[in-house]
């Protein structure tokens, strides 16, 4: 099963047969699952695009991801592919387009959740250490809704060298800091290339990319708690820039 990923749940199968970018294996869907809306369009789909699909019992789905709501179905498939972070400046070489850098997440909750603000949001890369950090599984797949399949997931050796990649290629850095003294809506946004560096869950962003960072900003507090999840703080700044840009475009 080495190069094959697995992915459960209605939404996450669909998304991955509608991006057109995986190749299914088969697609395993519970005997004791009720017919519904979902259900029959995997079948409909799987039928039309010679993909193997049977029913199994829904112990055979609980062992495959043990502890996970499938929702009745899982799908065995290609593993998602990487994009090379040379190839995807290349690509959006002629356009202003938001890049997330994330240093070191480890919970694959939040890098799901962060992957579908970022969908949601516009944004056309998530750039991931290859090392002391998550990447895609079948947590980040579910958790994402199948976002995963619409943007690119750029995995690179090197956060700090990805960072320099991106500023000698006009990318303006912002790092989330909550010691920061900008708010994360002072910033212009709405006229350059962003690359907006989360840091991990309980280190925040290492002191190596904070030095490299044009801006550092932060979301202010009402109170002295902790500050926010990750995933939350991602999708508050990501839509400022969205807010910013689509205010500039009407």
């Amino acid at each position: 099963m080495e190069n094959v990923s697995i992915i459960y749940g209605k939404n996450s199968v669909i998304e991955a047969m509608m991006s057109g970018t995986r190749e299914f294996n088969r697609i395993l869907i519970s005997n004791t699952c009720r017919s519904d809306e979902k259900i029959d369009y995997i079948k409909k789909q799987a039928q039309s695009k010679g993909i193997v699909y049977q029913f199994v019992n829904k112990e055979k789905l609980n062992a495959a991801v043990p502890d996970a709501n499938h929702q009745g179905v899982i799908a065995y498939l290609s593993p998602i592919k990487y994009t090379d972070l040379d190839d995807f400046i290349e690509k959006y070489s002629k356009e202003l387009v938001s890049v997330v850098v994330l240093d070191g997440i480890e919970d694959s909750h939040n890098l799901g959740a962060i992957i579908r603000s970022a969908v949601c949001a516009g944004v056309k890369g998530i750039v991931l250490p290859s090392r002391r950090g998550v990447l895609v599984n079948s947590t980040v797949e579910k958790i994402s809704a199948g976002a995963v399949n619409h943007i690119e997931i750029i995995k690179v050796n090197s956060i700090v060298n990805a960072i320099q990649r991106l500023k000698e290629k006009n990318y303006w850095v912002i790092a989330a800091d909550h010691h920061a003294k900008d708010n994360y809506y002072s910033i212009d946004y709405t006229d350059i290339n962003v690359a907006l560096i989360l840091g991990a869950e309980h280190a925040g962003v290492s002191k190596s990319l904070l030095k490299l960072s044009d801006f550092q900003v932060k979301i202010p507090m009402l109170t002295n708690f902790n500050s926010l999840n990750v995933s939350n703080a991602a999708a508050i700044i990501l839509f400022e820039i969205v807010k910013q840009k689509m205010s500039v475009s009407k």
